[in-house]
């Protein structure tokens, strides 16, 4: 069922605390994380704690954990530090834009120049 648990996805298991992390920020509706394959000096993931499978279907189902989910990308940046020099967030959504866990995230990428258009 949408927004349920699901037994087989890795940030479901992160959010349990079934598998570990390294949570840098945590609100009722979402947990933000270090990636384990940083990008840049900052990468940090900010997920809801809810289950939907990517940005848009969390979007259509539960837009206010959407909303959460920027408004904490924000705070992440603010506390790392790279909210003055600049920051993206990047929701990959499918296998063709690289999306390898199917659990809404967003990416907070910063602390070093970030090319226009991204690979």
């Amino acid at each position: 069922m949408a927004g349920e648990p699901q037994a087989d996805c890795l940030f479901c298991k992160i959010v349990s605390g079934e598998v570990p992390a390294t949570v840098v920020r945590e609100t009722e509706t979402t947990l933000a994380f270090r990636d384990i394959n940083p990008q840049a000096p900052t990468h940090v993931l900010v997920i809801p704690k809810v289950h939907y499978p990517d940005a848009a279907s969390l979007a259509a189902a539960e837009p206010q954990i959407a909303a959460d989910i920027l408004c904490e990308a924000g705070s992440v940046a603010a506390d790392e530090k790279i909210d003055g020099t600049g920051f993206r967030v990047v929701f990959n959504t499918g296998s063709g834009a690289g999306q390898t866990v199917f659990h809404t995230h967003a990416h907070v990428l910063g602390g070093r120049g970030l090319n226009w258009p991204p690979g």
